[in-house]
C-alpha cells in the first residue's frame, strides 16, 4: 500500500461500531429444505459476515474482508471487496441492496474462521485480523437460553465491535465525519471542511435519530432499543451495565462474607490458643 499523503488530526479518534459473526440453519423440510447438490452429510446452511450495526452501511472505511474457513471447505479463502458489491447494488432496489461482506456455505462441523479487515487506503491503516468461532448448536450460560435459541430455529453467534481509528489522515477523517445521512436516502455530497490539528477543527454536529428512532448512515450511531435481527441497542447496552453492576456487588458480598468467616475462625483460633496455653499452665 503506498503511503498516505497529508497530515493525521492531531488529538482525535473516530470510532465505527459494526458487528461480525455467524448465523446457522438446520435443513429440514419447512422452512430449510436442503438444496440439491449439497452434500448428504451436511446438516446445516450458515454465514459468516461483517456489517455495520443495524445494517448500515460500512463501505466508506472498510473496503475489503477476507474470511479463511476450514481447509476442507473448496475455496476456503474467500475475499470479498466493497467495489464489487456497490456494482451488484447498482441494479438492485434499496430493500435488497447487501450492506455488509459475507459468505454463504453449508457443512457439518464447527470451526474457527479466520477474518481480516482491509480499509480504505485514505486511512493508511494495516489490516486487522479477527477470529470466530462458527457454531452450529445451541449454546448459552443458562438452559433457558439454549432453548431460546433452539425454538428459534437460528443458531446467533454475533459479536459487537467498535474500530477506533486513531489521529486519522484529514482526508480519511472528512470521509468518515461528513455525510451523516437517513437510511435509505442518497449520500449528500462533502464540502471542503478545513485542515489543521484537532483542536482547531470543527467538530461536525452528533447526528440524532430519525422521528422513527432509526439511526442515521455513516455515524457512530447504535439504535436506542432492540428489536428482532439487531440485538446491540442503547437498551442492550444498559442491560449489560446493569448485569455487570450486579455481578460486582455479589463479588463485593461473596468478599466480605469470606472476610467475615476469615475473622471469625482466626478469633476462635486465638481463644483456642489461650485455652490450650491456660491448661498446660495448670497442668505444671
Amino acid at each position: 500500500m503506498a503511503p498516505v499523503q497529508g497530515k493525521r488530526v492531531k488529538g482525535v479518534q473516530v470510532y465505527r461500531p459494526f458487528i461480525y459473526g455467524t448465523t446457522a440453519r438446520p435443513f429440514n423440510d419447512t422452512d430449510n429444505p436442503k438444496p440439491p447438490g449439497v452434500p448428504i452429510d451436511h446438516t446445516h446452511s450458515w454465514q459468516v459476515f461483517v456489517k455495520g450495526v443495524d445494517d448500515t452501511e460500512v463501505f466508506y472505511w472498510l473496503r475489503r474482508v477476507q474470511f479463511k474457513l476450514h481447509e476442507s471447505i473448496p475455496n476456503h479463502l474467500r475475499t470479498i471487496d466493497a467495489e464489487s458489491i456497490i456494482r451488484d447494488n447498482e441494479s438492485k432496489p434499496p430493500s435488497k441492496r447487501q450492506k455488509g461482506f459475507v459468505v454463504s456455505e453449508t457443512g457439518w462441523g464447527e470451526f474457527e474462521i479466520t477474518i481480516k479487515l482491509y480499509y480504505d487506503s485514505k486511512s493508511g491503516e494495516k489490516p486487522q485480523t479477527l477470529y470466530h468461532h462458527l457454531r452450529l448448536h445451541p449454546y448459552g450460560r443458562t438452559e433457558a437460553e439454549k432453548e431460546a435459541m433452539r425454538s428459534g430455529g437460528e443458531v446467533v453467534a454475533w459479536v459487537y465491535e467498535e474500530q477506533l481509528f486513531n489521529e486519522p489522515f484529514e482526508e480519511f477523517y472528512k470521509a468518515l465525519t461528513t455525510g451523516a445521512h437517513d437510511k435509505g436516502a442518497s449520500t449528500p455530497a462533502t464540502t471542503g471542511g478545513g485542515k489543521g490539528k484537532g483542536k482547531g477543527k470543527s467538530v461536525p454536529p452528533t447526528p440524532t435519530f430519525t422521528q422513527d428512532g432509526e439511526v442515521k448512515e455513516r455515524s457512530a450511531m447504535i439504535p436506542a432499543v432492540t428489536r428482532p435481527g439487531h440485538p446491540f441497542s442503547k437498551e442492550t447496552e444498559a442491560l449489560e451495565i446493569k448485569r455487570i453492576k450486579e455481578a460486582g456487588d455479589k463479588v463485593h458480598q461473596m468478599i466480605s462474607e469470606a472476610n467475615r468467616a476469615v475473622k471469625e475462625k482466626e478469633a476462635e483460633l486465638i481463644r483456642l490458643k489461650a485455652e490450650n496455653a491456660a491448661a498446660a499452665a495448670s497442668g505444671a
